[in-house]
């Protein structure tokens, strides 16, 4: 069992932390929308998926799920510190069809800022090659002092409308990384 963070529920995030959850992990999603976290611990799901409404429930209910709007509180809990976070967050194409990585640097900061133990950082976000080493320079910039952490890069392949789906039974699950080591314990978590 991994003590996982996922940054931003949305149509990559939530299905994929509750896949996991149901997975046997313990997971917490962190997201800036305080509105749509307080939903989620209400149980209002802020998107549909098939599946996803009971997927949630029942880990919230088996406490393998949780929401919240603190990275401290979700990446440096003392009980559960988080193995492994992934960002999540949106990517909007601009006008001229890049991808706005400003959520990504976001996130990025965030956990520099916050984690004070390593971790693994895992780019789920639709991103452009390159953005792991991208990612890795805001971290290593950001710390208030050097903790050791591995970037690896896991892009998805979810269909909306079928997005649980996908996750559990995916055709393929595609990893790049620096850090052999962290790629191959980021790969246990799709065994189940």
């Amino acid at each position: 069992m991994k003590n996982i963070v996922v940054i931003g529920v949305g149509y990559v995030g939530l299905p994929m932390a509750a896949s996991f959850a149901d997975f046997g992990n313990r997971v917490t999603c962190v997201d800036i929308n305080a509105a749509r976290i307080e939903g989620l611990k209400a149980g209002v799901m802020p998107i549909y998926e098939p599946g996803l409404e009971e997927l949630t429930r029942r880990n919230t209910v088996a406490g393998r799920l949780r929401f919240t709007t603190s990275y401290a509180e979700a990446l440096n809990d003392p009980a559960t510190p988080a193995d492994m976070v992934f960002i999540c967050v949106g990517t909007p194409s601009g006008v001229d069809g890049e991808a706005d990585l400003r959520y990504v640097r976001a996130a990025a900061e965030a956990i520099a800022e916050t984690a004070d133990h390593p971790l693994i950082i895992i780019n789920k976000s639709t991103v452009p090659v390159g953005t792991g080493d991208w990612v890795s320079d805001i971290v290593r910039g950001k710390q208030p002092r050097p903790i050791p952490f591995a970037v690896v890069s896991n892009p998805e392949f979810l269909r909306e409308g079928a997005a649980v789906s996908d996750f559990i039974n995916p055709d393929r699950v595609v990893l790049g990384s620096l850090d052999p080591d962290a790629a191959q314990q980021v790969a246990q978590l799709y065994l189940p």
